[in-house]
């Protein structure tokens, strides 16, 4: 059974063993996947709270992990959502089928086309890009997914936004979602992400705030968390 911890800012964050064990227990349970970070952990409102105890959150950053094992979870791993979208496609490609919906048209449509030659036989239903921009396209969006019965759909917008919406078109179609934020960008090789030494030594912040010095304030508020970390508010 997944472990679990509610000692984040009062966040239900679970705490996988492994990427297997994670897919596993979402697959099985049809859950709605939410990546959890030291920023969301940092920053959470009752609306975000709420939203990662209704469902499934899972440690995305090494923040998230090193709070997790503070609390006694010591064989927690990190789970990188832009990696974990594509580990459940390569695990379940073949079995399974997929709804995607995000990002700009040209971006989930060359998503879609690097998919398909990536995964040979991939049942991709339909996709969309991101911007619903009334309450009809969503509605035509939650019918036609109804129709396709996807066994997984992927939604990359951004939270809160994408996570809500994923709620929405779960009460009208069981299946496991997840949110993706950017990784339809990355993915596509629209933006670069840290080279693997960074992201295995847990210095990919690091590496983009080299990249992007514009993000010193928002890496301002991280060490904020750690020193909050190390003197157990979490």
């Amino acid at each position: 059974m997944l472990m679990r911890s509610e000692a984040l800012n009062n966040m239900i964050t679970y705490a996988p063993n492994s990427r297997d064990e994670l897919i596993n227990f979402a697959v099985d349970n049809k859950k709605i996947l939410v990546a959890v970070n030291a920023e969301k952990i940092l920053h959470a409102t009752n609306e975000t709270r709420a939203i990662i105890n209704r469902n499934l959150g899972y440690p995305d950053g090494i923040g998230a992990v090193w709070a997790l094992r503070k609390k006694g979870f010591r064989s927690t791993v990190k789970i990188p959502g832009c990696e974990l979208w594509l580990d459940i496609i390569n695990r379940h490609y073949k079995d399974k089928s997929f709804y995607l919906v995000g990002g700009k048209e040209e971006v989930i449509k060359a998503t879609v086309n690097q998919l398909k030659s990536e995964f040979e036989g991939i049942n991709i239903c339909n996709f969309r890009n991101g911007y619903l921009k009334t309450e009809t396209e969503e509605k035509a969006l939650i019918e036609d997914i109804k129709k396709l019965q996807p066994n997984v759909v992927f939604v990359a917008m951004g939270s809160p936004m994408q996570e809500l919406l994923m709620e929405r078109i779960q009460k009208e179609h069981d299946a496991v979602y997840q949110g993706l934020g950017g990784s339809f960008d990355v993915y596509t090789g629209l933006v670069k992400r840290a080279p693997n030494w960074w992201v295995k030594n847990n210095l990919e912040w690091a590496y983009r705030l080299i990249n992007q010095p514009s993000r010193i304030k928002r890496q301002i508020h991280l060490v904020r968390f750690f020193i909050n970390l190390h003197l157990n508010k979490y």
